[in-house]
């Protein structure tokens, strides 16, 4: 066998976990979103192999999913708990342990050798993660199984909150849906779910989207680079389908970026204005729809103060709005550790201002549907009793049967409401709230 240099042995095989302690220092020390460190290339994601890439996007995914339980074995492990690259080496190690099935060995080797080496001085922080991971190799499994995982893993300000607006039984199924990472969810044009369905073996849910359990490369699945679907969680696909007949329309989507519910739109055959602030968002957002074979009048704009191009106003106005985001954390595991409960009132005043500029750009008799994927009840529930108070527009109720989903969705108040512990038949759907408003 060809003896390898120490430089050759340590750059291979300790990239991918080196690589994981920074996206994990990015997001919990520096509170940068996971999707934001892992473009960052001084963070060296991009310069990994495809399979070091999937690999370590789920490591650090993991860890983030599970991150109370891991930090409450450290606390059992450690009188006190490290900092800095000790403290994700550790952090990892026990994911990969405990969580992901690797070998013993293997997480631990890898995990110590992310470390310095001995003579720069890391002697103490190798030898106290080596030994808390061979510690944990025997305990840990023992010690799990005593946790309340779902408690654990959820913060406490969250936590609170949705007992106050669910009830003990409901915040405690939300939070344990949020420990299982989301399926894939695709839409598709109308009637072509069968056909599409068969083709990527998936399952054809309420409501129409398609939902595939087996893994894979998304550009690598058939009908991708041809246009033929494109990625959506089934509960961000209903809001555009409670139009009606769209043909010939003219429809905004206001924060339209990546682009999902503007190819809706295009396909139940609406005029659609593409709004977003961000211009590397449209950017993605036009790679869409030139993959799909679909065109819309695309505008960098804000959505606070954008008006439409010609004269007229519209058919229907589409506000997904800027939230706290607490309904996709089964998809975002950063989310607890990068929002704070301050957030909520600064939000909710912006989706205010949103919704009454959006009222504005309507023709009387035109519709606006509002919504947010954000569990939270003063982003949802209460713009809905806000928008009572107003005169310019009427509550139109939204009927479960419109969209073939469970009545439960429907709220008493008109509006719908998803929760992450729904569909646990289909393996769960994102928290929505989503109205629909007539303007006067």
């Amino acid at each position: 066998m060809t003896e390898q240099t120490p430089n050759h042995r340590i750059a291979e095989p300790l990239q991918p976990r080196a690589v994981a302690a920074r996206l994990l220092q990015a997001v919990l020390d520096k509170h940068r979103a996971l999707d934001d460190a892992l473009t960052d290339k001084a963070l060296g994601f991009a310069g990994l192999t495809d399979r070091d890439r999937g690999a370590t996007r789920r490591l650090v995914a993991t860890c983030l999913r599970r991150l109370g339980q891991i930090d409450a074995l450290i606390a059992v492990f450690v009188t006190r708990q490290p900092a800095g690259l000790p403290l994700q080496a550790l952090r990892l190690g026990l994911c990969d342990l405990l969580f992901l099935g690797t070998p013993a060995h293997a997480a631990v080797s890898a995990s110590v050798d992310i470390l310095p080496p001995p003579e720069k001085g890391g002697s103490k922080a190798r030898g106290l993660v080596n030994a808390v991971l061979r510690r944990a190799t025997r305990e840990g499994t023992d010690l799990l199984a005593k946790q309340d995982a779902a408690r654990l893993n959820t913060p406490d300000w969250l936590a609170r909150r949705w007992v106050a607006a669910y009830g003990e039984a409901t915040a405690r199924a939300i939070m344990e849906a949020h420990l299982a990472e989301a399926s894939l969810d695709i839409s598709v044009a109308p009637g072509q779910e069968t056909i599409w369905a068969e083709k990527l073996q998936a399952e054809i849910l309420p409501g129409g989207s398609l939902r595939r359990m087996a893994g894979g490369a998304v550009e690598q699945m058939p009908g991708f680079e041809e246009g033929g679907w494109w990625v959506q969680d089934a509960a961000a696909a209903l809001p555009a389908k409670l139009f009606g007949p769209l043909a010939g329309k003219r429809i905004a989507d206001l924060c339209a970026a990546p682009g999902g519910k503007t190819a809706q739109l295009l396909s139940l055959g609406a005029e659609v204005y593409a709004i977003d602030r961000s211009e590397p968002r449209l950017q993605r957002l036009k790679r869409n729809l030139a993959r799909l074979h679909l065109k819309a009048m695309v505008r960098t704009a804000d959505a606070e103060s954008w008006q439409p191009d010609e004269a007229g106003l519209l058919d229907g106005v589409l506000l997904d709005a800027p939230c706290t985001a607490t309904g996709t954390i089964r998809r975002h595991p950063d989310l607890p550790y990068l929002k704070r409960a301050a957030d909520i009132a600064k939000l909710a005043a912006l989706q205010r201002r949103l919704l009454a500029h959006a009222l504005s750009l309507l023709k009387p008799g035109g519709l606006l549907i509002y919504c947010v994927c954000s569990l939270e009840p003063e982003e949802g529930e209460a713009q809905l009793d806000w928008i009572k108070t107003r005169g310019d527009c009427s509550i139109q109720p939204i009927a479960a049967s419109e969209l073939g989903i469970d009545a439960a969705m429907a709220t008493a108040s008109g509006g719908l409401r998803t929760l992450p512990c729904h569909w646990p038949e289909h393996g769960g759907i994102d928290g929505f709230f989503v109205m629909r408003l007539r303007k006067i």
